[in-house]
């Protein structure tokens, strides 16, 4: 799980202390960039992995056989149906806001590149992955103003290496409701069933698409009148998955959803309406994550403006606002702000975009997903990336003179984005894939108790949580299965990855990771193609 209490705190320290090593030498990068990818494969891969995540009883089809029936009481002891859902990343915790952040790249992903899916024969794995997690949000929903939005606690998972069909630790379930509200959670779980409620109607299941949107159209209401930070009402989240950027962002980027879904003008004007005081129009961010959804709701808005001809001249000037900060998102990702390092994110020396040291593939595949779907959207319109120099900049040394806004091609961004994919899959100074199971070079010991373990169905004797860690954690050499398709925390800031279970910054992988390079590998699938088809 991504402990982003811990992660600010110890990140640094953690990086010099480990002895990160090079898994081969840069003499090979030039080979490995010379190199095509197969993602046809990734894509197959990348699903697959969602089906090692599942928790509750597994269905006849599971294809990830080494995993088991788990978690099957949660929610037992306070009298609510919560079997189901996922597990976020190499534990068992399940944590209502990051899976719901899951669900919707999972739907985005198909929202804009279905077809592509369908077309790769991988469109049922995709809806079934979806669908895991709603028909759990739909348990979950278990009054209008009532979301169950935790089972476990991170504490006591962490003190145990247990396979999940094991597992010994607390399942005690924590809710919001309007004495203790959580609007962050409640308005990501509307956002994640409105964007799959627009996936199911397109597949023609439009009584699932109807129940999905009536829990949606709900879960905002209640976010949005009883109005607080979840993880003062579930406290035991804090130290795991604590909400840095406040519940604003989730109620703007709910609203969007919604109004997608359904058409309905209220859902636009919530979003018009608050996006000064919400920040929407305000903050210029280089982030997009399961916290942080400004520039995703800032694409969305720019993707309204520029595709929808009934809007009015007050929605078009707040609609620009949001575009400008999505530019900048775009732009910061591409060093192409003018302005200089502050106002762009920063890389390794390889070109990969480097955030943070925790789990730093969870923003780069992010940026993947949001620069593709932003290409894409300025391709079809015509229209270049204009990145523009900071208004309020210091021009002292210049003269008094601003920058010069730099304009960008949209095929440009979509070679970007295409640059950070192909480092995941293994162009990159080791030659390593970071998409477990892709390619021959991939994490061996990835951070994973179930991966890491004998499989219940092989080794059926009860493993329990000191056993787990003598056993199977401080084990040498490989895990005895791969998780495939799971994206991991990846290489440190100079391009260096440690494959151990131990150095859990780079070897966990968490479904966040995972779900927006759904649409990604699927974008780059369907180019390959047709390249492929033009050399006939």
């Amino acid at each position: 799980m991504s402990d982003v209490t811990v992660r600010f705190a110890m990140a640094a320290a953690m990086v010099a202390a480990s002895t990160l090593v090079m898994l081969a030498s840069p003499s090979s990068s030039a080979a490995a960039a010379a190199a095509s990818h197969d993602y046809g494969d990734a894509l197959q891969k990348s699903l697959l992995y969602f089906e090692a995540q599942r928790s509750g009883r597994l269905p006849y089809n599971q294809r990830v056989r080494w995993r088991g029936h788990s978690g099957l009481t949660d929610g037992l002891e306070q009298g609510v149906d919560l079997v189901g859902g996922y597990y976020d990343a190499g534990d068992h915790v399940k944590f209502g806001l990051p899976m719901a952040f899951t669900v919707t790249m999972l739907s985005w992903s198909i929202l804009e590149y279905g077809d592509q899916v369908a077309a790769a024969g991988e469109l049922p794995h995709a809806l079934q992955s979806i669908k895991w997690g709603t028909d759990y949000f739909v348990k979950a929903h278990t009054a209008p103003n009532e979301l169950w939005t935790q089972v476990g606690d991170g504490d006591s998972d962490h003190y145990c290496w247990q396979r999940p069909e094991d597992m010994t630790t607390s399942r005690r379930a924590y809710k919001v409701d309007a004495e203790h509200p959580g609007s962050e959670v409640a308005a990501e779980t509307a956002a994640a069933m409105a964007a799959a409620s627009l996936v199911f109607r397109r597949a023609g299941d439009n009584h699932y698409a109807h129940l999905l949107l009536h829990h949606a159209q709900q879960l905002f209401e209640f976010a949005d009148k009883y109005r607080g930070c979840y993880h003062e009402s579930v406290r035991v989240a804090k130290r795991f998955y604590p909400s840095g950027s406040g519940y604003e962002d989730e109620l703007l980027w709910a609203a969007l959803w919604l109004h997608r879904a359904t058409g309905s003008r209220e859902y636009l004007d919530y979003a018009v309406d608050n996006a000064a005081d919400f920040r929407g129009t305000r903050w210029a961010v280089s982030e997009f994550s399961w916290d942080i959804k400004f520039p995703g709701l800032q694409i969305l808005a720019t993707k309204l403006l520029l595709e929808e001809k009934d809007l009015s001249s007050e929605q078009r000037l707040v609609l620009e606002q949001y575009r400008s900060k999505a530019e900048f998102y775009v732009c910061s990702n591409m060093n192409k702000n003018p302005g200089g390092a502050v106002r762009n994110a920063p890389r390794t020396p390889a070109g990969l975009l480097f955030i943070r040291p925790w789990n730093n593939l969870q923003y780069v595949t992010n940026a993947a997903f949001l620069l593709t779907v932003h290409s894409d959207l300025l391709a079809s319109f015509g229209e270049p990336l204009r990145c523009l120099p900071d208004d309020e900049a210091d021009t002292s040394d210049t003269g008094g003179e601003t920058a010069a806004e730099v304009v960008v091609p949209a095929a440009e961004v979509l070679a970007f984005a295409k640059s950070q994919a192909d480092y995941i899959l293994g162009t990159n100074p080791a030659s390593t894939s970071y998409l477990v199971g892709y390619g021959e070079r991939y994490p061996r010991q990835v951070h994973h108790r179930a991966a890491s373990t004998a499989s219940v169905k092989q080794e059926k004797g009860f493993i329990g949580c000191a056993q787990g860690f003598d056993d199977w954690y401080s084990a040498g050499g490989d895990n005895p299965h791969d998780l495939v398709g799971a994206v991991v925390g990846g290489p440190d800031g100079q391009d260096r990855f440690k494959d151990r279970r131990g150095a859990y910054m780079h070897t966990e992988a968490c479904t966040y990771n995972t779900a927006p390079m759904v649409g990604v590998f699927s974008k780059f699938l369907e180019i390959q193609r047709q390249q492929e088809q033009r050399e006939l």
